[in-house]
């Protein structure tokens, strides 16, 4: 377990955090940081706790909205894939069909050419 120092709302922090995982709480905290210092912008010096919590309650409804529009593209991707399978299983019966139309006009080829042979080979020799 790592220990950092970070700064939020002007204060000091010692958090703890799992190794490797440094860099990001840092940059969450300057995420939060920047966030409070706009709303501070906005509405000026309205308290700390006040600010903290409003800059909370902007990362919640960012994060609700990000959970919609994944939830959304979901299903999005659920549908393409049901098309997708649905395409390939129309492509196979398609494949199928002309496989054995081809093989029909096949067949009926040779069996022309078998009775040509018979009538042409059957047939008098000029000479």
């Amino acid at each position: 377990m790592s220990h950092i120092n970070v700064t939020i709302n002007g204060r000091q922090y010692r958090m703890a955090c799992e190794e490797g995982q440094e860099v990001r709480l840092l940059k969450l905290a300057e995420s939060l940081e920047a966030r409070i210092e706009s709303l501070r912008g906005k509405f000026g010096e309205i308290g700390d706790a006040r600010l903290t919590v409003m800059a909370a309650l902007t990362v919640c409804d960012e994060l609700l909205d990000a959970g919609q529009r994944i939830r959304n593209l979901e299903e999005e991707l659920g549908s393409l894939r049901d098309v997708r399978v649905a395409a390939v299983d129309r492509a196979k019966a398609t494949q199928t069909a002309v496989a054995n139309a081809l093989n029909a006009a096949a067949e009926r080829i040779e069996r022309t050419t078998q009775v040509l042979n018979r009538t042409i080979g059957g047939g008098v020799a000029i000479g």
